[in-house]
C-alpha cells in the first residue's frame, strides 16, 4: 500500500461513505427503481462521450462485463435502495461492512489471494468487532428482510471486484464503467416509468440524485478501478470498514443517528483494522493476478 494507494483508499472510503444518506433522502420522494435509473442514467451521460476508445475490449469481454454490471450495479443498488426505505443510512453502511470478508473467501477460493497472513486475519476479525459495537447504539430494521437484502448486497460487492480482476483486465477501467452504467441505465427504465413520481422531487431529493450519478457513480467507479488494479480486489473493497464510520458520521449530523461511547469505540476498532487488513504481512501471498502481472483496468459500491 503506497501513500498514492492509500489516498484512493481514504477517497474511495468517504465517497462511497456518503451515498447511503443520499439514497435514504431520495427514497423519501421515489422509488428504489427511480433512484437506481437516475444515479445509472447520469453516470453513463457523463462518461459515454469519452468511452468510446475502448469499446471495442469492451464488446470482446461483453459476457463479463454484463456479468459484473449485473452483480456490482443492477441487483445491488435495487436492493440498497430498497432496504433504506425501512433502515438508517447508517445501519445499511455498517451491513456493507462484511463486503471484505466476502471478498477474501472468494479470493482464496479461487486463487487470487495466497494464503491469508495473521495480521490481516486480525484486522478483519478487529473490523468485524468494530462493525458489531458500531450496532450497539440502536439501529434497528422494521423486519428481517431489509437486514437479508443488505447482506444481498455485501455479496455482490465482495464477488465483482474479482470478475473485474481476473477477466476485465484488459478493458479500460472508463469504457468498462460507462458500458456498465449504461446498462444498469436500460435494465432500470422500464421499473422507474413504471414508479415514476407523479410530482416533481424536491430540491433536496434532486441534489442527492445528482451527486449519487456524479460524484458516488461515474467517479468513484474510475477511482475504485484504479484503486483494485493497485492494492488487489480483497484489499481496495476494505473500503466498506471505512464507509461505516463515514455513514455514521453523516448519520448523526444529519439525521440524529445516535452517538454512544460504544459506537465511538466500534470506530476506533474499525478503522484499526482496516489498517491491519489492508497491510501486507510476512506471510501474506500477494493476489495472483495483480501480484506478478498490474490489472490495467482492474477495479467497483453504492
Amino acid at each position: 500500500m503506497t501513500r498514492r494507494t492509500w489516498g484512493l483508499f481514504v477517497a474511495m472510503g468517504v465517497i462511497w461513505g456518503v451515498p447511503y444518506l443520499l439514497i435514504r433522502e431520495a427514497v423519501e420522494e421515489v422509488s428504489p427503481a427511480v433512484v437506481v435509473f437516475a444515479r445509472t442514467a447520469v453516470g453513463a451521460v457523463v462518461l459515454l462521450p469519452f468511452a468510446w476508445r475502448g469499446l471495442r475490449a469492451v464488446w470482446e469481454h461483453r459476457w463479463p462485463v454484463l456479468a459484473f454490471a449485473l452483480i456490482e450495479m443492477v441487483g445491488p443498488w435495487f436492493l440498497l435502495s430498497d432496504a433504506e426505505r425501512h433502515i438508517t443510512s447508517s445501519l445499511a453502511g455498517l451491513l456493507i461492512a462484511f463486503a471484505p470478508v466476502i471478498a477474501l473467501v472468494v479470493a482464496r477460493a479461487t486463487g487470487l489471494e495466497g494464503r491469508i497472513g495473521r495480521v490481516r486475519v486480525l484486522g478483519l476479525v478487529l473490523a468485524v468487532g468494530g462493525v458489531v459495537a458500531l450496532g450497539g447504539g440502536g439501529m434497528e430494521a422494521s423486519g428481517a428482510w431489509p437486514v437479508i437484502e443488505m447482506l444481498l448486497v455485501a455479496l455482490g460487492y465482495g464477488v465483482a471486484p474479482q470478475i473485474a480482476a481476473v477477466r476485465l483486465r484488459e478493458v479500460p477501467p472508463l469504457s468498462l464503467t460507462a458500458v456498465c452504467l449504461s446498462i444498469a441505465a436500460v435494465i432500470s427504465a422500464p421499473f422507474a416509468s413504471l414508479t415514476w413520481p407523479a410530482e416533481v422531487p424536491s430540491v433536496t431529493a434532486l441534489g442527492s440524485l445528482a451527486l449519487l450519478g456524479l460524484l458516488c457513480t461515474a467517479l468513484a467507479f474510475l477511482l475504485f478501478f484504479r484503486l483494485i488494479a493497485a492494492a488487489g480486489p480483497s484489499r481496495a473493497t476494505a473500503i466498506a470498514y471505512v464507509n461505516p464510520v463515514v455513514a455514521l458520521a453523516l448519520g448523526v449530523a444529519l439525521h440524529g443517528d445516535p452517538l454512544t461511547l460504544l459506537i465511538g469505540a466500534g470506530a476506533v476498532l474499525v478503522l484499526a483494522g482496516t489498517f491491519l487488513a489492508t497491510r501486507p504481512s510476512g506471510r501474506d501471498g500477494g493476489p495472483t493476478p495483480e501480484g506478478g502481472r498490474r490489472t490495467r483496468s482492474a477495479r467497483a459500491a453504492t
